[in-house]
């Protein structure tokens, strides 16, 4: 076979060119040449990966990406003032201080008010027929979605609750509003709606859409069994906000606990979306 003649080139033709050097992975890491720097990222902009924005650690070497979360900073404080509140409560209740005195000047004045379906309901969600259900259907949903360290922390809690109350109410023997009976403060049932609807919104807050529900719930029903009691002279002012104290205490310590281990029943499906926008954002090179 011929093989077909390559085209000649004419007097008018440009010269033989040069084989020019591409700038490219080989050269773009040689130190002093144009667009040298890591690999894959020759323009020198900052990277969009968690991976290569870490953090140094005290020591110069990297962190870890992304930065894992500590306890909240506040919560520590919290437990304090609760602490001192509860003691100068106490102190105030055994002592017959002036906030004793006011204490009773309000109830007396405010008892009987209401209406008395309204008031007798409120006060009874911090019965343990009403307050323990709802807390055991949260500790299962919690087991459900992964949950293993705050559900029984939360268990704990309410256990709690009893081995606490009942002990100072026995030592203060406090009367109560309609009644020369003594043992009414701290007040159990204010004690056993704030742990048991605490414990709930805290096993359920991260599931909802709108994050806020389930504290702002637990608020307003734990809220509403303390007026209720004093409303229908249950309780004194004092006892309900002693007990609110010493489980906001109880409440913290479960949060202190568990909240890193709050995580996993969320940690799928939320990690799995921000993995894909992450993805999409960082661009190729």
């Amino acid at each position: 076979m011929r093989e077909t003649p390559r085209p000649q080139g004419t007097a008018g033709d440009a010269g033989p060119v040069l084989p020019r050097h591409r700038v490219g992975r080989a050269f773009a890491h040689i130190p002093g040449t144009f667009g040298s720097g890591p690999p894959h990222r020759s323009d020198g902009r900052s990277p969009h990966t968690p991976r290569g924005a870490r953090q140094t650690g005290p020591t110069g070497r990297p962190g870890t990406s992304p930065p894992v979360p500590g306890r909240p900073a506040l919560l520590v404080p919290a437990l304090c003032a609760l602490l001192a509140l509860l003691a100068l409560t106490t102190w105030q209740v055994v002592a017959d201080g002036p906030l004793r005195r006011a204490d009773e000047r309000v109830a007396r004045a405010v008892v009987g008010h209401g209406p008395v379906r309204l008031t007798e309901f409120l006060a009874d969600l911090g019965n343990t027929q009403v307050a323990l259900p709802v807390l055991g259907c949260a500790i299962g949903w919690a087991l459900v979605r992964g949950q293993r360290r705050a559900p029984l922390s939360a268990a704990l809690a309410m256990a709690a609750v009893p081995l606490l109350v009942v002990p100072l109410k026995h030592v203060i023997a406090r009367p109560g509003p309609l009644t020369d009976a003594t043992g009414y403060y701290p007040s159990g049932h204010a004690a056993t709606a704030a742990v048991a609807y605490g414990a709930a919104a805290l096993l359920t807050w991260r599931y909802p859409r709108r994050t806020w529900m389930m504290p702002v719930a637990a608020v307003s029903v734990t809220a509403g069994t303390g007026i209720g009691l004093v409303l229908r002279g249950y309780h004194w002012p004092l006892d309900v906000l002693g007990s609110w104290f010493l489980c906001g205490l109880l409440l913290l310590s479960l949060r202190l606990g568990t909240g890193p281990a709050a995580a996993p029943g969320v940690r799928g499906p939320v990690s799995a979306r921000s993995r894909r926008r992450s993805s999409s954002r960082t661009p190729r090179c």
